[in-house]
């Protein structure tokens, strides 16, 4: 009979990851570098250019620029493990790894969800309020937003990390997943998990359900106002940037709820992967290109840009 017991900064854990179909690793390493790069390239375009052309130092694309270092930085805490994991035999990692891994992860996810109502915010000031849009968006107000999304973030993933890495895991090393997720993790402990559940759910509720739905009132109300609008060229504006986002945030939430706003227990641990590898992978890759598709600010600042260099 298994004794309980908390991990210590000298155990480790094995990531089974994708291991049950080993014909796949080496098709999932090159899909999953491919659209890593995808990631870095596309967000690092687009904080760059926000940065240099002045047409774009605006709250939209200031908030925009946020989610792509989020995007960047979420990736950057659990890909580069997960390749090394497909390409080679040894699937470890620490325990201090996977504290750190776990917390950067809840990190920088809980900011994503606020940054997102953050931004449905803007536009909905842009498009129900544009007379006093310049004073609801002060630049001031803007970074205290974006930070308000870092520190939500920081503060939350250390109490709810604290309280997965507090469960005796009775000596299991197998989590059963590409990275150190909680819901893999509390599936490891032989006692009873339910306050854990209990506070996942809510957690879960606070900073993705009820982000999503303020998300779905903001555009409502911009839903709203476009019915009144007479202008097809405002109309289409207004369906090109907020339709973007809306998108973003779908591709985001809807995964994310499938995973944690149920009990770990009733989740199918493949089933998990597949979704985890989609809203980790997939969704900030397709960021960048939602955003800048079809976008002409975007695509007016690189005409800018290439000009410039050229009449250097």
């Amino acid at each position: 009979m298994m004794t309980e017991k908390n991990a210590s900064f000298g155990d480790f854990f094995i990531l089974l990851g994708f291991s049950n179909w080993p014909h796949l690793e080496v098709v999932l390493f090159v899909v999953i570098l491919i659209f890593y790069l995808i990631t870095l390239i596309g967000n690092l375009f687009i904080i760059i250019l926000s940065h240099l052309d002045s047409h774009l130092h605006t709250p939209m694309y200031f908030f925009l620029s946020n989610l792509s270092f989020l995007d960047i930085c979420y990736t950057t805490s659990s890909i580069p493990q997960l390749l090394d994991n497909l390409w080679g035999p040894e699937k470890t990692i620490s325990y201090a790894g996977c504290m750190v891994q776990l917390y950067f992860v809840l990190t920088l996810g809980t900011a994503e969800c606020v940054l997102l109502v953050v931004m449905s915010y803007d536009r909905y000031a842009a498009v129900c309020r544009p007379l006093h849009y310049t004073l609801l968006m002060h630049p001031r107000f803007c970074r205290l937003l974006a930070v308000a999304s870092w520190v939500s973030g920081f503060t939350t993933s250390a109490l709810h990390s604290s309280f997965t890495f507090w469960i005796p895991l009775c000596g299991h090393r197998l989590v059963d997943h590409f990275f150190c997720e909680v819901p893999a993790l509390l599936r490891l402990s032989c006692v009873d998990t339910h306050v854990n559940e209990l506070i996942l759910m809510v957690m879960s509720s606070i900073f993705v359900l009820i982000p999503l739905i303020l998300i779905l009132t903001s555009y409502g109300a911009i839903a709203w106002a476009v019915l009144s609008m007479q202008s097809t060229t405002g109309l289409q504006k207004v369906f090109g940037t907020c339709g973007a986002h809306l998108m973003v945030a779908s591709l985001f939430f809807i995964p994310v709820m499938c995973i944690y706003l149920q009990p770990p227990s009733e989740n199918s641990p493949d089933q998990g992967k597949f979704i985890a590898l989609f809203y980790t992978v997939v969704t900030p890759s397709l960021n960048p290109l939602i955003y800048t598709l079809r976008n002409k600010d975007v695509r007016g600042a690189v005409k800018r840009l290439m000009g410039w260099e050229w009449g250097m």
